[in-house]
Formats: C-alpha cells, sequence, structure tokens
C-alpha cells in the first residue's frame, strides 16, 4: 500500500498520529526516560489498527498540558485532536473508535457511537482541507 507525502495511507487515507513526546506539562520526565506518549504509541501498534489504517509517531501535537494525546485525520475528513489519555487503560478504546472514524466518509463518527474517552477528551475538531481553485 502506498503513503502520501503526510504519511496516510491511500487506500482510506486515514492516519492515527501519535504524540510520541507528550506527559502532562507539570509531570517529570519518567526515569527510564520512556515518556507516557511513546507508551501510548507501542500499546497502539501492538493493537489491531483498522484496514488501511496507518499509525505515525509525531513529535507534539502541542497539547502538552492534556497529557497523552492523538489524532485522527485523512483527506476530506474531519481531523479529531484527542487528549488526557492514559497509555495502559485507553488503547483499546482508542483503536475502537479509529474503526468507527476510518469506517465514515467524512470522518464524522455520531457523538453516541464514539468512546467514551473520545466523548469526553476531544481538543479539537478541524474541517476538513479543500483546496479551492484560485
Amino acid at each position: 500500500m502506498d503513503e502520501t507525502a503526510d504519511g496516510a495511507s491511500q487506500e482510506t487515507g486515514t492516519t492515527l498520529f501519535v504524540c510520541v513526546t507528550c506527559r502532562r506539562a507539570d509531570a517529570p520526565v519518567p526515569a527510564n526516560g520512556h515518556r507516557p506518549g511513546a507508551a501510548m504509541h507501542d500499546a497502539l501498534a501492538k493493537g489491531a489498527l483498522p484496514e488501511g489504517m496507518r499509525l505515525r509517531a509525531v513529535e507534539c501535537l502541542s497539547a502538552c498540558s492534556n497529557g497523552c494525546a492523538v489524532a485522527l485525520t485523512g483527506p476530506g475528513r474531519w481531523t479529531y485532536v484527542y487528549g488526557n489519555l492514559d497509555p495502559e487503560a485507553d488503547p483499546p478504546a482508542i483503536l475502537s473508535g479509529a474503526a468507527a472514524y476510518a469506517a465514515t466518509a467524512d470522518g464524522l463518527v455520531p457523538w453516541r457511537e464514539r468512546p467514551l474517552i473520545f466523548r469526553r477528551n476531544a481538543i479539537a475538531r478541524v474541517p476538513p482541507l479543500r483546496l479551492e481553485p484560485l
């Protein structure tokens, strides 16, 4: 499967970004140096991603005051950023939410069908980028 320049799959065009530098802004870096965001990425990498979805580590999602953060995106879809996620408890719900997102054409999953952690921890919802001719 080919990738676009932003790392998204051309098959479904969906990507799950995980901030690997995440930790709460007021929390110290763990003694082992393995930040909670990196632990989140590792846990998600061991799970079952939706067909065609890519998992990508990123250095920062600018959600530092919100603990571990992830973003779901794809061409023509709304992009969502979620924070305050727990790398030990939340990966199954994140993967469930990613599957629901991947199953949509526009990224809009009905609110009640989203995992509870997504309903409670949305940081941002960004409209699809539509490039208009000049």
